[in-house]
């Protein structure tokens, strides 16, 4: 009959069983442990050693003469029972005996004695193991109450360990930089959400007065219903959009699920054809030049990344103005850049227009909300992508999104030029001065 093999599963279960029942579940009390054992098991080493280096004997004892002996031999010799007198080794052989009964006495009395001391001193150990083990805690469970007693309230309290650099003032300085973190996470999350708030209540609101106009005007006819339809119709486009676009940011906030093999020229050129109408009818000269650029990603991402770029680039231009797109390889980067011409950036607005609802002006009604720039950002985040953006000297923006490689690793960066902020992945920008 062929042995079965015990479950490995099973046995999983039963050490993790074993540990869970087995193990104290106080780590104070394992660290005593711990250091009691260590102390027996030395301790009991050390006396073995002890005891096997006492009990060693090579069966030759020391006897001397009495200096009165006519021999005039005196002195004190070793005697290895080889003498040749038979009274002498009779006398010796006795005198061996003696010696090694009263040697087994007391390697006897030595074991009981090491042990009782060896006991003594495990309980003393103990004790101390208890009373170092909760020093050695004590920080630890400082930082557990402080970090229990924050919350959403006060999350802007820190640990702020003093000391020497050692691995628990690491640990606080690392459990400090996530609750900053984490701070500024919850600051910009309570501001997205006002702000959406904001964006959304205002054509609501607008909605609002235009039914109830239509409802109480009783000489309404059907030129004025139809206008307030159109126009209830045109916000609930724009609502649309917002909507949609809330959906891309969060989207591309929480990452890639895959990523397949592109080409930004040909999705930059799908972008341009979505595009130019609408630079058209404003009048706007869109010029593109695009080289072959290979990049892994998510193609309908990166698709409405360029969009909103060029979206951007038109929807923030000037009459008979120009929007530029370009896209290359520099280096070990894959490269989209936009530029436009506009009225004035201030340098130091260039870093806020990527932050969510951000506009130049804080006007919505031209039917924009804000978000194309950050979702640029977030879908860049996503591709391990850099944004370097700044403010154009004659009015407009440039914005170039750097893209690694095909089969490439990403080497993001940050720099830093006068009135230029460039963007690494998952990382706020950096407004120069």
């Amino acid at each position: 009959m062929p042995m079965r093999l015990p479950d490995s599963s099973h046995a999983t279960r039963l050490r993790a069983w074993a540990v869970s029942r087995l193990l104290p579940k106080r780590v104070r009390m394992r660290l005593t442990l711990l250091y009691g054992s260590l102390f027996v098991v030395s301790g009991a080493v050390l006396l073995t050693i002890t005891y096997l280096l006492v009990s060693r004997s090579n069966g030759m004892f020391v006897f001397s003469r009495d200096r009165s002996d006519p021999s005039g031999d005196d002195g004190v010799h070793m005697y290895n029972g080889n003498s040749g007198s038979a009274t002498l080794d009779g006398f010796a052989e006795a005198q061996r005996q003696q010696a090694m009964r009263q040697h087994a006495l007391e390697m006897n009395r030595l074991l009981i004695e090491s042990g009782v001391a060896l006991a003594i001193m495990s309980v003393i150990a103990i004790g101390l193991g208890w009373f170092v083990a909760g020093r050695v805690l004590r920080p630890l469970r400082t930082m557990t109450s402080t970090i229990q007693r924050i919350s959403a309230h006060n999350v802007h309290e820190r640990l702020a360990v003093e000391g020497p650099g050692d691995e628990l003032k690491g640990l606080a300085d690392t459990v400090d930089g996530l609750l900053g973190r984490l701070e500024g996470a919850l600051d910009s999350h309570k501001r997205f959400v006002a702000n959406a708030a904001h964006e959304l209540r205002t054509p609501l609101t607008v909605e609002h007065a235009l039914l109830e106009e239509s409802l109480i005007d009783r000489d309404a006819t059907v030129e004025s219903f139809r206008s307030n339809f159109e126009r209830l119709l045109v916000l609930s486009e724009q609502q649309a959009r917002l909507l949609e676009s809330l959906l891309t940011l969060s989207s591309s906030e929480r990452g890639l699920d895959h990523r397949e093999p592109l080409e930004l020229a040909e999705l930059a050129g799908k972008a341009v054809r979505g595009c130019r109408e609408k630079a058209e009818r404003s009048g706007l000269r869109l010029d593109v030049a695009t080289g072959p650029a290979g990049i892994r990603g998510d193609s309908a991402l990166v698709e409405r990344l360029v969009a909103n770029l060029l979206d951007n680039a038109i929807g923030y231009n000037v009459p008979e103005g120009w929007v530029k797109l370009v896209t290359r390889v520099e280096g070990e980067r894959a490269v989209v850049r936009v530029a436009n011409s506009g009225r004035q950036v201030p340098p130091d607005r260039v870093g806020r227009l990527f932050e969510p609802f951000q506009r130049l002006d804080r006007t919505a009604g031209d039917g924009h909300h804000g978000l194309g720039l950050s979702i640029v950002r977030s879908i860049a985040a996503a591709h391990d992508a850099t944004i370097d953006a700044h403010a154009r000297s004659r009015g407009g923006l440039v914005v170039e999104v750097a893209f690694p490689l095909r089969a490439t690793e990403p080497s993001p960066a940050v720099t830093h030029h006068e009135g230029r902020h460039r963007l690494p992945p998952a990382a706020p920008l950096t407004v120069g001065t």
